[in-house]
């Protein structure tokens, strides 16, 4: 079998435990500092043996494996917390880097890594753009509430379209003091300079869409458009390593969860543990089923009568969940072609 062993990564150095399964030496020790060309050279050790490997998908897991593959080597990335618990177990023994690195090693040899899906360089890429779109919304959503907040504070007159027609409009009100004019000024300034970065990356996203087949495949669900697919297509993944379209719902972190125990029943309620963003995206699509044209609209309004619009719009996102499921899993390799 060779070399197998695990690597618990911090951002100064990297602790490593491995043993040779033919001669039974067993070496740990720390790699630093944490970067491509330390772990390389850690690699070349091992010249032409078999090597199998194992980290936490934790920050700094995309270098290890990328390395990785490209030495021939074998790669796990755990789920961090099935392996914490698988590794620890319920009485929650002693924790160090070592005792980390030793507790996924042993997994490792038992076989009982809990897997996490590598995605290809493709979309490692283009899910690193659309994080850094959500990044840059979030913070322009920011500075907007700053703006509300300084006119409210000052008692300026309330801004229902903020944003809209003439921003200058803002800086003109008797009510701001000149240290709240520099303020919203200062505002509206780093705003605009976060729209040019914005409209930049969602036309490189939409461009991209327009082209791959995955995101072909999965606009023709109605309402996910080319912005949501590609969210969708990054973010969920390869859907085959799913054995039902059940599990990728509960990748989505859409799914219900309810504890109960001797007659004691807690209150249903979304889990949240998938992707933020492959949730954002399903849900607005799963919104525009309350259109009359939407196939979806006589089951939303069905749910909406009962529930509201939001848990019908949860219902009709888990729907397409299971679409993008199956969709993705019958283009097989062809969902995820380089382009």
């Amino acid at each position: 079998m060779g070399i197998v062993g695990a690597l618990d990564l911090h951002r100064k150095q990297v602790t490593f435990d491995w043993v040779d399964t033919e001669s039974g030496e067993n070496r740990r020790g720390r790699l630093a500092p944490a970067n491509r060309e330390s772990f390389r050279h850690w690699l070349a050790q091992f010249d032409e043996r078999p090597v199998e490997l194992v980290v936490e998908g934790c920050a700094g897991w995309r270098f290890i494996a990328e390395e990785a593959q490209a030495a021939g080597a074998i790669i796990h990335v755990a789920d961090p917390a099935e392996a914490a618990t698988l590794g620890r177990g319920k009485k929650r023994r002693a924790k160090t880097d070592k005792v980390d690195a030793r507790a996924l090693r042993e997994l490792l040899e038992q076989h009982r890594v809990p897997d996490s899906w590598i995605p290809p360089h493709q979309v490692l890429e283009v899910r690193t753009m659309v994080r850094l779109y959500d990044d840059l919304i979030r913070d322009r959503i920011a500075w907007q509430q700053r703006i509300h907040a300084t006119l409210f504070h000052l008692g300026a007159p309330q801004q229902s379209a903020l944003l809209r027609g003439d921003r200058n409009r803002l800086l003109t009100s008797e009510a701001l003091s000149p240290a709240a004019s520099g303020a919203v000024a200062t505002a509206l300034r780093v705003i605009d300079t976060l729209d040019v970065e914005v409209d930049r990356l969602r036309q490189q996203l939409r461009s991209f869409a327009a082209r791959q087949p995955g995101c072909l495949a999965l606009q023709a669900e109605y309402g996910i458009g080319k912005l949501t697919s590609v969210v969708v297509w990054c973010e969920l993944g390869d859907t085959r390593r799913f054995t039902s379209s059940a599990q990728a719902v509960r990748h989505t972190g859409l799914d219900v969860t309810i504890y109960s125990s001797d007659g004691k029943r807690g209150r249903a309620h979304i889990t949240h543990q998938g992707p933020p963003l492959l949730r954002w995206a399903l849900y607005e699509a799963g919104m525009c089923a309350s259109r009359p044209t939407s196939p979806d609209h006589a089951y939303f309004t069905q749910v909406a009568n009962r529930l509201g619009k939001k848990r019908a719009a949860i219902s009709v996102a888990r729907k397409l969940t299971r679409r993008c499921h199956h969709r993705l899993r019958a283009l097989g390799d062809t969902a995820f072609a380089e382009i």
